[in-house]
């Protein structure tokens, strides 16, 4: 069992089950990530930033408009997970993904202005 880190699958040594709610099927194992799994997730974020703030505002909506289009290429089966793992009616779970892709496709436009002020900062503190 494992979780996606820096652009690879890593192990992890404790894991936990997932649970339907309505009739306590195991639906799923998934990674129990502690203080180590956490510090390098951490660790790959900081490595990784660079390479996003190198991105044009244009690149940067793009990345956000390419999820925005896989949550509703995967919409179904999103919204079955959710079902699953929540107990909630399918109707919602649709409508609670098409709602959260809505809003990353709010902030891939957004990534294309520049409204309001622009606050400058030292790149010595991000």
């Amino acid at each position: 069992m494992g979780y996606f880190c820096g652009g690879q699958w890593l192990k992890c040594a404790n894991t936990f089950y997932v649970r339907n709610p309505a009739i306590g099927e195991v639906i799923a194992r998934v990674a129990n990530a502690g203080t180590t799994e956490t510090e390098r997730a951490i660790d790959a974020a900081v490595k990784a930033f660079p390479v996003w703030r190198a991105k044009t505002a244009k690149e940067r909506s793009e990345v956000l408009c390419r999820w925005y289009q896989l949550i509703l290429d995967n919409e179904s089966w999103l919204a079955r997970l959710m079902t699953a793992e929540q107990g909630k009616p399918m109707k919602e779970a649709e409508g609670e993904v098409e709602y959260a892709a809505s809003l990353i496709q709010w902030f891939a436009e957004q990534a294309k202005r520049a409204n309001g002020e622009i606050n400058c900062t030292r790149s010595d503190l991000i």
